[in-house]
């Protein structure tokens, strides 16, 4: 019979190996964008599309246009959401 400690246990190694492993991937890949934004840049200022850049380097939007920002790249500013119009609909 487990006692029901010992479950709890192999459970938290469980969760701390999975844990450790997923931390040292997102510091992996925190050090893979911080190579990937100047070979970005330098890709558009050979004049590669913006667009085909940030699917290639499969980034969001949002991060595509920091790193311009960051490089003095002019960045147009962000649209306001469109309004929506409501009607009202006659009553009789």
């Amino acid at each position: 019979m487990e006692i029901r400690e010992e479950a709890q246990v192999a459970a938290l190694r469980e969760v701390a190996e999975i844990g450790a492993k997923r931390a040292a991937l997102l510091e992996q890949a925190a050090a893979l964008l911080g190579e990937l934004e100047p070979v970005a840049i330098k890709a558009i200022k050979a004049g590669a599309l913006r667009n085909r850049v940030r699917e290639l380097a499969q980034v969001s939007p949002t991060t595509l246009y920091a790193w311009l920002e960051n490089a003095g790249m002019e960045v147009r500013p962000k649209k306001a959401p469109a309004k929506k119009t409501t009607t009202k609909k006659a009553t009789s």
